[in-house]
């Protein structure tokens, strides 16, 4: 049951204080705590679970989903991986000059994972972040059912601190489709920071997009001030596939 000066800390915006309201008032009286001493307490716990309440909200529309950490990561499985330049990825270095990122493997060799935990240390560090696949993203434009609506949305997505399109050369582009993911990165360049995962190496995207002078464009954008991290080496998910393959017990035999 909340009281009148609880109801009056909330209308104020002090949430947790007044949520905790009886716990605070008698742990100020057994320290014995001057007025000075348990506003300060007050304003450091109010503080505390705004930034915490704030990052929840942050996660919450990022749509980073569940993810494993980099501690979780095997440095030692592929044949080629930048250590250097993904911590420098994860301390969000490229994104003080408006820099991008771009995570360039085959499959089961962890650059959703890396592109994931750079979205979350962004988010941490207080940045508004989205994360999506390409063709979610192109879904989303393409569903705009006009011309003012296409721009509000396009204007939406060149604004985000940090942008994560996952998996693009998956897919190919029809020319529709191509000219919005180039809007998108042509309004962000050097504006804000892209981090991108592919499976294809920048020579290769040609086979994706229906125009030449088109994909010269949109390379061109996504790799200046951009860093570049591929990764390669054998699926790490088919190799955990197969250990646990091994692990199970073989079926008994049919008598």
């Amino acid at each position: 049951m909340t009281t009148p000066l609880a109801d009056q800390l909330t209308a104020l915006g002090l949430r947790y204080v007044a949520q905790n309201l009886n716990d605070l008032i008698d742990l100020t009286t057994r320290k014995r705590w001057s007025p000075a001493q348990m506003l300060e307490h007050l304003v450091d716990l109010e503080s505390k679970d705004r930034t915490r309440r704030s990052l929840e909200r942050r996660l919450r529309r990022s749509q980073i989903g569940r993810f494993k950490p980099m501690a979780d990561f095997d440095w030692s499985w592929p044949e080629e991986v930048d250590r250097d330049k993904v911590e420098s990825a994860l301390r969000l270095e490229f994104m003080e000059q408006a820099g991008n990122v771009v995570l360039v493997a085959n499959q089961g060799l962890g650059k959703t994972m890396v592109a994931k935990n750079i979205a979350y240390q962004a988010a941490v560090a207080g940045h508004a972040v989205r994360f999506l696949s390409a063709s979610q993203l192109l879904l989303d434009l393409g569903a705009q059912d006009s011309a003012k609506s296409l721009d509000r949305r396009l204007r939406y997505w060149s604004t985000i601190k940090l942008l994560v399109l996952d998996e693009i050369g998956y897919l190919s582009y029809d020319s529709r489709n191509a000219d919005l993911l180039f809007q998108v990165v042509s309004r962000r360049y050097e504006n804000k920071s892209l981090v991108l995962t592919t499976n294809l190496v920048f020579q290769d995207w040609p086979t994706i997009f229906p125009n030449a002078a088109c994909t010269t464009a949109l390379i061109d954008r996504v790799i200046h001030h951009s860093l570049i991290i591929p990764i390669k080496g054998e699926s790490y998910r088919k190799r955990e596939a197969e250990i646990t393959a091994k692990r199970k017990p073989g079926r008994p035999r049919k008598k």
